[in-house]
C-alpha cells in the first residue's frame, strides 16, 4: 500500500513559489538558472513551479524592454527552459515580455513537458508611483479567445518523452488555434485530468490589487489554485499588504495563492527588492520563504484540492455568485464559436500531470496535533478568551431571557463539569448576581474517588457557590434491587445498568433540584463525548435545561480551564484546585476499582480523545474521507519528536501511535459516531463555539439516526493495517 502513503493519493498536489538571482537583460543566464530550480523542483515532487513576474529578463530594466535584441534573447529563453521540462514533472510558470498584434505584453508563460500550453498576459497595469508599465506594455484584458506566435519557439517535443509518454496530449487542438500558436489570454485554466480539483489559474502582480481580480473570476469559473507573478519592489509595510491581499484572496475564494516575486539581482538604481513569496490556503499560511535572501530558493507546500473542493460544496453562495455574475468555463477542446470571447467565459487548457511516476511524495504541510487547539501561542490564548466569553455570554443571555432562575449544576471533580461551574459562576459575575444562585451537587457513587470528591467541594467553597453532597449509593441500591441485578446480590457484575443506574440518578436528582429551587440544569458533556456517544441518554448527563459545553473538544477543555488560571479569571486558591483537577486521569467513575487496580479510563474504553477529535475536525469540518483522514493522523501523530506541540503541553503527554493503532481507534469512532446519532438528535440548547463545527441537529449537523457506517467502513480498507 505504497500509494496510501503519497499526497497526490489524497487529493493533494505540491507547489512551489521560486525565486532566484535575476541578470537583468540576460534572458539566456536567467533561463538557464531558472532550469536548475526547476529540475529541483522535479526532484522534491513539485506539481507547479510559479516564477515571478519578467523573471526571463528582470523587471527593472525600463525601455530595454523595448529593444529587439532583448525580445528575441527572451523568446530563446523561453524556448530553453520549455527544452529543460521534456522530462519533467512541474508545470512551470516563467515570466517575459511578447509581442503580438503591434502592442508588447507582459506575460506569464505555461509550460509542462515540454509544451506551451498558453501564454497569460497581464490585465492591469500600475502606472502610478514608482511604476511606469503603460510606457512599454499594453493591457491584457480584452484579449479573452486569442491565440499568439511565439517566433523560434517550439511548441511541443519532437519526440515522446521517455519518462512520462502520456502527456503527449495535443494541447493545440483545444479552441481550434493555429497550428503554430498557443492559447493567449487571461481568460485561461489549466485542468490536470488525472488529479481531481487541480484547475489553475495565473495572474500578474497589479491583478491582484484590483478591486475585482481576475483570479476572483477564475475561482468562480473553477480554479482550485491561484498562481500570482510578481516583482513588487519593497517598501516600508509593502510585505504585510502583500500577505494580507494574498490570505484575503485566498480565504474569499475558497483557493489557494501561490505568491512569488523579484528578489535578488533586480536594479537598485531607485527601487529594492525581497524576494517574497508565500502560498496560502482558505486564509491560511502554508508557507512563505525568507526576505532578503541569497540565492535560489523554492517555498514549497501541499496543497489540498480536495478540501477546496468541499469547502465550495458547503458553501453554496459561492456558486450562487458564479451565477449571479455569468461566470463559466468552457469544456476543454470546445471551438472557438463556443467561447465567444467573452469576458467570463474562460477557455480550459487540459494536460496530464502523471504526478506518481517518480514515486510517493510524503505529506510538505504544516498539521496541527491538536486541530481544535492552535499551536501558536498567542494565538491559543485569543481563541481561549474567546471561547470561555462566547460560553459566559450564551448562559447569561438564557437565564435573562427565561426569568433569571438560578443554575442547578452536578460538579464531579472532572474537567467538564469544573468547566461549566465556573462558566456558570463567571456569567453570575456579569449579570450582577451572587455566586449563591448557582447551586452546586456532588454526588459520588461507587466509584467515587476522595481526589475527585474533595476537589469538586473545594471548587466551590473557593467560588462562592452554592454547595451541597448528596449520596447516591442507597438510591442506587435499591433500585437495583428492583430491578434484581446481580450486583444488589453481592456480585460483582459492573455491566451498561450499573454505570447507568447511577448516571441517571444524579440527574433525576439534578431535575428534580431544579424544580424545587426555581432553577434550570446546566449540561456538561463536552463535544468529543457527544461525538463517541458517551453520554447516557434520556435521564442522564445527556440531557439538560441548557447544556455550555456542547461546542468544546475534550483536547481544548485543558486549555481553557489552564488559559481561566493565566489570565487571572479568579483568586489564587481556586487556581490551585484547578491546577489538581487538571492533573487527574479522565474517568467516568462508575466502577469501582479492585485493589492496586488503577480507577476506569474513559480512552481505554472510547480511545485516546487526542486522535478521536483529530477524527471528528475532519470529518465535521472537512467531510474527508477515513482513509485521507489515517492519512493526516499518521502524519501529525507517528512521531512524538517531529513538529509543534501546544504552548505548555506537558512532556509525558506527548504520545505517539503506529498506523495500525490509528486505523484502529478510527473504526471504532466511526462506528460509535454512526450508531449514536440518535443521542445528538435530542440534544438540549448549546453555544457553538469553535468555526470547526458543532454536533448540534439545529445547527451544523443534521443526520438520520439509524444510518450506518458501512460506506465509511469499507473506505478504510485503503489504510494499512501495519
Amino acid at each position: 500500500m505504497d500509494e496510501f502513503y503519497s499526497i497526490y493519493s489524497h487529493g493533494l498536489v505540491r507547489v512551489a513559489a521560486c525565486t532566484l538571482p535575476v541578470a537583468p537583460a540576460n534572458p539566456m543566464d536567467n533561463a538557464r538558472r531558472t532550469a536548475e530550480l526547476i529540475r529541483e523542483c522535479d526532484l522534491e515532487g513539485v506539481a507547479l513551479a510559479a516564477f515571478p513576474e519578467l523573471g526571463l529578463t528582470g523587471y527593472s530594466i525600463d525601455d530595454l524592454l523595448l529593444q529587439d535584441a532583448l525580445l528575441d534573447a527572451a523568446l530563446q529563453a523561453i524556448e530553453h527552459v520549455r527544452q529543460a521540462t521534456v522530462e519533467l514533472q512541474p508545470i512551470v510558470v516563467v515570466g517575459a515580455p511578447l509581442a503580438h498584434a503591434n502592442r508588447l505584453y507582459n506575460c506569464a508563460v505555461v509550460i509542462h513537458a515540454g509544451r506551451i500550453l498558453g501564454v497569460v498576459p497581464k490585465s492591469y497595469l500600475p502606472n502610478y508611483r514608482e511604476f511606469y508599465e503603460k510606457r512599454h506594455f499594453a493591457p491584457g484584458d480584452g484579449l479573452a479567445g486569442a491565440a499568439i506566435r511565439l517566433p523560434g519557439v517550439a511548441l511541443r517535443p519532437e519526440a515522446p518523452s521517455t519518462r512520462r509518454a502520456s502527456h503527449r496530449v495535443d494541447a493545440f487542438a483545444n479552441y481550434g488555434v493555429a497550428p503554430d500558436t498557443v492559447p493567449f489570454g487571461p481568460d485561461l485554466l489549466f485542468d490536470a485530468k488525472d488529479v481531481p480539483g487541480f484547475t489553475f489559474h495565473v495572474e500578474v502582480c497589479e491583478d491582484m490589487w484590483v478591486p475585482i481580480p481576475p483570479s476572483a473570476r477564475a475561482a468562480l469559473a473553477g480554479a482550485t489554485v491561484l498562481v500570482n507573478l510578481s516583482s513588487s519592489p519593497i517598501t516600508v509595510g509593502r510585505a504585510a499588504d502583500r500577505a494580507l491581499m494574498v490570505q484575503s484572496a485566498s480565504a474569499r475564494c475558497n483557493a489557494a495563492y501561490v505568491y512569488t516575486a523579484s528578489g535578488e539581482g533586480e536594479s537598485s538604481t531607485d527601487l529594492s527588492w525581497d524576494g517574497q513569496s508565500m502560498v496560502y490556503e482558505l486564509g491560511v499560511k502554508l508557507a512563505e520563504s525568507e526576505r532578503f535572501a541569497s540565492g535560489r530558493h523554492a517555498t514549497i507546500a501541499d496543497v489540498d484540492v480536495d478540501a477546496l473542493r468541499q469547502e465550495r460544496l458547503r458553501q453554496g453562495s459561492f456558486d450562487d455568485n458564479r451565477t449571479a455574475f455569468g461566470v463559466t468555463a468552457s469544456p476543454a477542446g470546445a471551438p472557438p464559436a463556443s467561447v465567444g470571447g467573452g469576458a467570463d467565459v474562460f477557455r480550459t487548457v487540459t494536460l496530464t500531470l502523471n504526478p506518481d511516476a517518480g514515486g510517493a511524495v510524503g505529506l510538505r504541510r504544516p498539521l496541527d496535533r491538536f486541530p481544535f487547539v492552535p499551536d501558536d501561542e498567542a494565538q491559543l490564548n485569543q481563541d481561549c478568551y474567546e471561547a470561555y466569553n462566547i460560553q459566559v455570554y450564551a448562559i447569561a443571555q438564557r437565564l435573562k431571557a427565561i426569568g433569571d432562575p438560578k443554575i442547578v449544576i452536578g460538579v464531579s471533580g472532572g474537567l467538564d463539569s469544573t468547566h461549566a461551574l465556573i462558566v456558570a459562576a463567571k456569567a453570575m459575575d456579569r449579570l450582577g448576581r451572587p455566586r449563591t444562585d448557582v447551586l452546586a451537587y456532588t454526588m459520588p457513587g461507587f466509584a467515587t474517588s476522595e481526589r475527585t470528591k474533595k476537589n469538586a467541594e473545594e471548587l466551590c467553597e473557593r467560588l462562592g457557590v452554592t454547595f451541597r453532597e448528596i449520596d447516591i449509593q442507597p438510591a442506587a441500591r435499591q433500585i437495583l434491587e428492583d430491578i434484581d441485578h446481580p450486583f444488589a446480590r453481592g456480585e460483582e457484575t459492573y455491566d451498561v445498568t450499573f454505570e447507568n443506574v447511577q448516571a441517571g440518578l444524579r440527574t433525576d436528582f439534578l431535575f428534580r433540584l431544579a424544580n424545587a429551587n426555581g432553577g434550570i440544569v446546566l449540561g456538561t458533556g463536552d463535544l468529543s463525548e457527544l461525538a463517541l456517544g458517551w453520554c447516557t441518554f434520556g435521564v442522564g448527563d445527556q440531557m439538560s435545561h441548557y447544556n455550555v459545553n456542547p461546542g468544546v473538544p475534550k483536547t481544548l477543555m485543558q486549555h481553557l480551564i489552564r488559559w481561566v488560571i493565566s489570565s487571572g479569571q479568579f483568586d489564587e486558591q481556586v487556581n490551585q484546585t484547578l491546577r489538581s483537577i487538571l492533573d487527574t486521569e479522565i474517568s467516568p467513575e462508575l466502577i469501582p476499582a479492585a485493589n492496586g487496580e488503577d480507577m476506569q479510563s474513559t480512552q481505554e474504553k472510547v480511545g485516546p480523545y487526542e486522535l478521536q477529535d483529530f477524527t471528528l475536525y475532519y470529518l465535521l469540518r472537512r467531510g474527508l474521507r477515513p482513509s485521507k483522514i489515517a492519512f493526516y493522523t499518521w502524519h501529525a501523530w507517528s512521531d512524538r519528536e517531529s513538529g509543534t506541540w501546544p504552548a505548555g503541553f506537558p512532556e509525558a503527554e506527548r504520545n505517539q501511535y503506529t498506523i495500525g493503532e490509528i486505523r484502529s481507534w478510527m473504526e471504532l469512532f466511526y462506528k460509535r459516531f454512526f450508531a449514536n446519532q440518535f443521542k445528538r438528535s435530542t440534544l438540549p440548547n448549546g453555544p457553538k463555539v469553535l468555526a470547526g463545527g458543532t454536533l448540534s441537529p439545529r445547527g451544523d449537523w443534521r443526520m438520520p439516526s439509524d444510518v450506518p457506517a458501512s460506506a465509511w467502513l469499507d473506505e478504510m480498507s485503503r489504510i494499512p493495517r501495519e
